[in-house]
């Protein structure tokens, strides 16, 4: 039994405590505004070559090649980072590097070519020095990210895991994916796990529609599992929303690809078909590229799948090579080769000198951590479900 005026304090407490629950969510809203960091570029710090250590440098020794696809002894590899070559006087940067390749001094540039694209005459820099003193010099610190925020020589959780708190590297991806939208080269690499659900097909279809897609790097499975759910509605026989078999569903993929086959091309295939959603379908239709690199257990495979591994790997270098930021999903095989051949910064149409960042996200943490230490580049592995991931992502910078 409720006193006189004890309705009106009992109303009165809780206007209060909802009072404050608003103020105290307003002002974490308000810390967490505080907090965010929209995306910026770092800039890049070039070595001071005008200093005594540089200027006092030999040039670089060049050698001839003898033999196609054979470098002469004493080779340079070079690395993922920025280099540059002292000749005649004047350091060169080459301008597009990948790891475990050759440098080549022709017209006044320094080109980087895969040894099986060495000939006869080529003019090969020599020299197993990184410091200047052989007139090569390894630029390992032009984008200095030092992350960790603590100069402590034991701290814990260095490492990325499944336990490490991933909400920073979200919200960074965001930012940076609005930016690169406009300013830079979005390049995915894909495994087939991106096309076994419904929501993740939907969710990366509609990133390619809004133009956060500029090109698409994955095997035959990913392309063959994505149009078999637009043309049969299922992923390996498996319904790519109930999860159920199809009766003979192990005939579906089989049955997409030898349509594909039998039209010529995925996109004859889509237009003969009706086919309208889908990843391969946005590609199509807003003109995305897409390189598709076959392997040896492939069915089929599809018509645009290349069968030469060599061949494949120069059309993915000519994406990654224009890449500013590189987002690997599940696929440990593509991973590590978009990793080889992608370099940790870009020379711009300016001249600028830009940050290459790869992100690398799978639930495995081997697979995850296999490329995403890569010194101090400002790669991030992500241990997550790739699915949920790209769903997520679609939400953040798509919303419905």
């Amino acid at each position: 039994m409720r006193l006189c005026g004890e309705t009106d304090r009992i109303d009165s407490h809780f206007q209060l405590q909802f009072l404050l629950r608003f103020m105290h969510k307003s002002e974490a809203i308000n810390r967490r505004e505080e907090d965010h960091v929209q995306f910026t570029l770092k800039e890049y710090q070039a070595p001071d070559f005008c200093s005594d250590e540089f200027a006092k440098a030999p040039n670089a020794t060049l050698a001839s090649v003898v033999r196609d696809g054979v470098a002469p002894a004493g080779y340079h590899a070079t690395t993922i980072f920025p280099e540059y070559f002292k000749i005649d006087g004047d350091w060169i940067l080459a301008a597009q590097s990948r790891m475990d390749c050759a440098a080549v001094y022709e017209n006044g540039t320094i080109a980087v070519r895969e040894f099986r694209h060495l000939k006869a005459g080529d003019q090969i820099v020599i020299g197993r020095s990184e410091d200047g003193s052989e007139g090569i010099y390894v630029h390992t610190d032009g984008f200095d990210d030092r992350r960790s925020g603590s100069n402590e020589s034991f701290t814990f959780r260095l490492g990325r895991n499944r336990e490490t708190a991933f909400s920073l590297d979200y919200d960074s991806l965001y930012e940076q994916l609005r930016h690169e939208k406009e300013h830079g080269y979005i390049v995915w690499v894909l495994g087939p796990a991106c096309a076994f659900d419904a929501d993740s097909r939907r969710a990366f279809s509609r990133l390619v529609e809004h133009g956060y897609v500029h090109a698409l790097l994955a095997g035959n499975a990913l392309a063959v599992h994505d149009l078999e759910a637009s043309y049969r509605k299922s992923a390996l026989g498996q319904d790519i929303y109930t999860q159920l078999f199809h009766p003979h569903g192990h005939y579906n993929h089989l049955d997409t690809i030898n349509r594909v086959r039998e039209c010529g091309s995925i996109e004859q295939f889509i237009n003969a078909e009706g086919i309208d959603e889908g990843i391969m379908f946005e590609c199509v239709k807003h003109q995305v590229p897409f390189v598709l690199v076959g392997s040896i257990r492939d069915d089929g495979p599809l018509p645009e799948v290349y069968a030469n591994a060599y061949e494949g790997q120069d059309a993915m270098r000519a994406h990654l090579s224009k890449a500013t930021t590189i987002i690997s999903m599940a696929t440990t095989l593509h991973s590590i080769a978009s990793g080889n051949m992608a370099p940790s910064f870009r020379v711009m149409d300016d001249g600028t000198i830009r940050q290459v960042y790869f992100y690398l996200v799978d639930i495995s943490e081997f697979a995850a951590n296999k490329l995403g230490d890569r010194g101090s580049l400002s790669a991030r592995s992500i241990i997550t479900n790739v699915q949920d991931f790209v769903v997520q992502t679609s939400k953040s910078l798509v919303p419905e």
